[in-house]
């Protein structure tokens, strides 16, 4: 069958590489949007657009009757689900094809099949795959889940059957910890996917998390296109990715190859897929995890490797046809590596962030690929996945695609939110990952939270942004009154000195400026010699200066007494103090539990009146589809509870206060 115009059924930087990949074969494209995505970069990049519904997912992305009728609406024909929301949903797969439209994905029963964990794991050991010892059953009550994982033996991995992205998983390291395990495990699953089935599986330690890249078509051919291996996780969540694999050689890549061709052709499958394994480089063992039903994030390192356009293999196959190549026509050249750059913060747990784009810069050059869904203005919002963008780069070997990348990440500009670009830096220059011996444990054992601190400014940086403060403003003024800004602090006399003072995260820092006639200042830190910064010129978004005799420019924007300034490859965040009160208000330690940031209310766990210690779980805050307890930051009484589970609430917005021992009547 002939496709003609394919809506995109997801958002963000996967519905702009989709409509990239559908208009590059000649098909018209159509957005769906939410009202907080009106102004989005993919709604502008379709042909068409049709809004779906308010903010919340739930209420526009994830409704499959606007989806369906928002393709009767334009006319499309075909309707491809991206990864995320509804795209491993076997029930949007059926109802897609129940009105008459093309479904871009595989069949509604391998959807269903594959998206319960149980059932895969069930259906790849009679197929024949080797899969990981564990529990799979029917019986899903507390105690049994418990008796079995104790059988297993520790540490055992309990996981959501339903769903995917690390959520309802949690390790239980001893006995002691397979109750709360197995409790938060089933929570998060609830919440996030509707279910709380789990499985159990015994954790295979010091083991690579490596996947194949599979696809099928209609007419029972099925090759794989080469592995990924994505072992370097967080809350096994995938932050870099990469193909081939270094710990992968051709006879391990043929033998994972050849399992996951079997585990696709046991459910007759049908376009792309994924099969993901564990291996134990230890014994040469790998072991069947799962089975995602979709295109993956991380599938541009695969396209760099191959040369080959996933999306419009995936549309190929959706109409109909045989796979453009047989397996021994598939070829792998190089080597690529991504990142996942995403709107959180490492020093704070990585806790994810909103807020909004105020200067955004995508990398380019040879062998770089960047793929995001955003622009100067967008928003982050607490409705959807953290993650802004994908940086990739591709060499003729691991380490040149490793030094691309970093040259990549420094190039890449993003001012407004706080991101993990600096942390993702760290990783790719460090030299075990540089060495390619790793295995999923590598940022817990070698980039602990101590080690991932916020970045501190050099001396020179915080000196730039006392200078940057006072010559902006003095700039800004001088074109308000139609002065020639190069008669910026021009006076008869000599140099002024004046306080400055500026903050960076916690720290106060106090300056003292001498300020010259053009733009000339000499800045004093403590008793550190003066830094000397002369700046040539100061345009909205960027300036040029001389400091110390070395002409250099930066990035920066000014929105009242705030500036994020992007400097040798990191975007810091200052706060001018000079006529501002410092903040007095601990994270709890006052008492005080505020929001980290916009988000819905899933659980209380006090009441008023109720005793409670320090570290004390207090209620529990859902953001980006991710779950975050919120504790008692000291010993004491509630004294209020200002919010109710189910509630919508804002950053900084006050929840509950704790009365202090002491003070408390």
């Amino acid at each position: 069958m002939a496709l003609s115009k394919v809506l995109v059924a997801n958002r963000g930087e996967i519905a702009m590489r989709v409509m990239r990949g559908a208009a590059a074969m000649g098909h018209a494209t159509v957005a769906v949007y939410s009202e907080a995505d009106r102004h989005a970069p993919h709604v502008a990049a379709a042909d068409e657009a049709v809004c779906i519904g308010p903010a919340a997912a739930a209420e526009s992305y994830l409704v499959i009757d606007n989806i369906i009728a928002a393709a009767q609406a334009s006319g499309a024909d075909a309707i491809h689900p991206g990864y995320g929301f509804l795209a491993e949903n076997a029930a949007f797969a059926a109802a897609v094809e129940a009105a008459g439209l093309t479904f871009i994905g595989p069949t509604a029963e391998a959807i269903e099949l594959m998206g319960s964990k149980q059932a895969a794991k069930q259906r790849m050991i009679a197929a024949g795959v080797p899969c990981v010892p564990g529990y799979e059953g029917e019986d899903q009550c507390d105690a049994t889940l418990v008796e079995k994982a104790r059988e297993i033996g520790c540490p055992v991995m309990v996981k959501a059957s339903a769903g995917g992205g690390g959520r309802g998983m949690r390790l239980a390291e001893s006995e002691a910890d397979i109750a709360d395990a197995i409790t938060a495990a089933r929570s998060e699953a609830e919440n996030a996917f509707g279910s709380g089935v789990l499985i159990l599986e015994k954790a295979v330690v010091e083991a690579r998390h490596v996947e194949v890249q599979i696809f099928a078509d209609s007419h029972g051919n099925v090759v794989h296109l080469g592995e990924r291996d994505c072992s370097v996780q967080r809350r096994h969540q995938k932050v870099v990715e990469e193909a081939p694999s270094p710990a992968v050689d051709g006879a391990l890549r043929e033998r994972m190859g050849a399992a996951a061709v079997n585990a696709a052709a046991a459910i007759g499958y049908r376009g792309a897929g994924t099969v993901e394994f564990l291996y134990e480089p230890a014994s040469g063992e790998f072991y069947f995890m799962e089975m995602n039903t979709r295109l993956q994030v991380e599938h541009p390192v695969t396209e760099m490797i191959t040369g080959l356009d996933l999306v419009e293999w995936q549309l190929r196959v959706a109409a109909g046809e045989v796979l453009p190549l047989t397996q021994e026509e598939i070829t792998f050249s190089g080597h690529a590596m991504e990142v996942r750059l995403c709107a959180e913060d490492p020093a704070a747990g990585f806790m994810p962030q909103t807020g909004t784009i105020r200067a955004w810069r995508a990398p380019s050059g040879t062998g770089i690929r960047a793929d995001h869904g955003v622009a100067t203005g967008s928003a982050i919002s607490p409705h959807y996945d953290s993650m802004i963008g994908k940086i990739i780069a591709r060499g003729a070997d691991r380490d040149t695609a490793r030094t691309r990348l970093l040259a990549a990440l420094d190039r890449t500009l993003l001012l407004g939110v706080t991101h993990n670009k600096h942390f993702l830096g760290r990783i790719l220059r460090h030299d075990v990952f540089a060495g390619g011996d790793f295995d999923i444990h590598f940022i817990d054992r070698h980039m602990p939270q101590s080690a991932v601190a916020a970045h501190a400014p050099q001396p020179w940086q915080t000196a730039l942004a006392g200078a940057l403060f006072h010559a902006h403003d003095a700039v800004q003024l001088a074109r308000m009154q139609q002065f020639d800004t190069n008669l910026t602090n021009w006076r008869s006399s000599h140099a002024v000195t004046m306080p400055g003072c500026v903050a960076h995260d916690d720290t106060v820092y106090d300056l003292q400026l001498d300020v010259a006639p053009g733009g000339r200042y000499a800045v004093t830190l403590a008793d550190a010699e003066p830094v000397e910064i002369e700046f040539e010129q100061i345009e909205e978004g960027r300036c040029r200066f001389m400091r110390n005799g070395v002409r250099s420019s930066v990035d920066y924007v000014i929105e009242g007494n705030r500036l994020w300034l992007a400097v040798d490859g990191a975007s810091l965040l200052f706060e001018d103090r000079l006529l501002q009160a410092p903040e007095t208000d601990a994270e709890g330690g006052d008492g005080r539990i505020k929001a980290r940031m916009d988000g819905r209310i899933i659980d209380i766990a006090v009441t008023e009146g109720e005793r409670v210690q320090a570290g004390q779980k207090l209620l529990v805050l859902e953001a980006m589809k991710m779950e975050f307890s919120m504790d008692a930051g000291i010993d004491g009484v509630v004294e209020s509870i200002r919010c109710a589970a189910g509630d919508q609430v804002g950053a900084r917005q006050l929840l509950l206060t704790v009365t202090p021992d002491g003070d408390a009547a």
